[in-house]
């Protein structure tokens, strides 16, 4: 049975529906007063714009270099869904943090929308520590990176050729390349692999001579009675008002959802490949010990190489540290980056 992330047909639109569970302080739109916050715009080195929102410290002293942390959204996501709250959790403890839109999503530049490119997505991590080391309120050398969901297989990609990134943290990680070729579990046939494949090249040749560009996987837009669970915890969040955001033009028809034709270039993505040369770079790794992701923060952690960090977060799913303030461990992602981005 094809999990979520394999669906290839987009369901059918409605409004996002009332209903949400905020249990235990899930609270996405979280606003701070007690930061300096700004909307900031910088090119990668592709010369496409990048966008974010940036946080200091409401008490940050002018002359001050201070620590930074780059954290990314759950893939298909924007920087309001999850990445804005955690850079702001985080800022208030005394970090510098930017919360950014990956290339083709949100507010950054790219065209087609929806499009994956895994180098580029990396790139955009990389592109934020150009940024953040040319601000005279950052210490360039402590700047650490933190992925949520699809962005920590990504952010552990761009650090294992960019050791400016001195601390590299995971969140409800999902390896994008193995969920794609073999699906959770490794339930995914190799023959239903090429089967994607073919359709997706195929459609390369629809949208070559201008036909209608197809969209695949990311979360379903209505619940029937056998939805699996799994769709059900994404549709909780990003189909209700707990977490559901639109990007100015864009629509809710396409959030979450990448297009059909480059959504296979995740199969040829490796991000674990290699991982263990990122030491002696830290790594932590953090996860639910209910979700059903589990299973890549697993296996980094196993192919990592010293220093490094596995926390299970007792009793949450792969969703729940999206938002869930009570059970996100904030202190332990602070402690760690204090830690390893130390003052001089």
């Amino acid at each position: 049975m094809r999990t979520l992330l394999l669906a290839l047909a987009l369901a059918a639109a409605i409004p996002a529906a009332p209903a949400q569970d905020l249990s235990h302080g899930a609270d996405n739109f979280y606003r701070s007063g007690r930061l300096t916050q700004r909307k900031v715009n910088f090119d990668n080195q592709y010369r496409m714009r990048i966008a974010g929102n940036l946080f200091l410290p409401g008490d940050h002293e002018p002359g001050r270099r201070y620590p930074a942390i780059i954290v990314g959204h759950p893939m298909g996501a924007v920087k309001e869904q999850s990445a804005t709250l955690y850079a702001q959790k985080l800022a208030e403890q005394g970090f510098v943090t930017l919360a950014i839109d990956q290339s083709f999503w949100g507010e950054s530049a790219g065209q087609p929308r929806n499009v994956v490119a895994p180098d580029i997505y990396a790139e955009a991590f990389s592109a934020a520590v150009d940024y953040l080391g040319m601000q005279d309120f950052v210490d360039r050398e402590r700047i650490g990176v933190l992925g949520i969901c699809g962005s920590g297989s990504l952010a552990i990609s761009a650090a294992k050729i960019d050791p400016r990134m001195k601390a590299i943290a995971t969140v409800s990680m999902y390896d994008m390349g193995a969920a794609n070729r073999d699906a959770l579990n490794h339930s995914q046939t190799l023959e239903q692999r090429k089967a994607i494949i073919d359709e997706a090249a195929r459609q390369r040749w629809v949208e070559a001579g201008g036909g209608a560009t197809r969209y695949t996987s990311g979360t379903v837009h209505r619940l029937e009675a056998d939805t699996h669970p799994i769709q059900r915890e994404f549709y909780d969040f990003y189909r209700t008002p707990r977490g559901a955001f639109t990007p100015a033009g864009s629509s809710p028809e396409l959030t979450t959802h990448p297009t059909l034709s480059s959504n296979v270039k995740f199969m040829n993505f490796y991000p674990f490949n290699d991982i263990e040369t990122i030491s002696p770079r830290p790594m932590l790794f953090i996860s639910g010990d209910q979700a059903h992701s589990k299973e890549f923060s697993e296996q980094a952690y196993r192919l990592a190489g010293q220093p490094k960090e596995l926390v299970w977060v007792k009793g949450a799913g792969h969703v729940d540290l999206y938002d869930r303030t009570d059970l996100i461990p904030f202190e332990r992602l602070a402690s760690f980056f204090r830690r390893n981005l130390p003052a001089p």
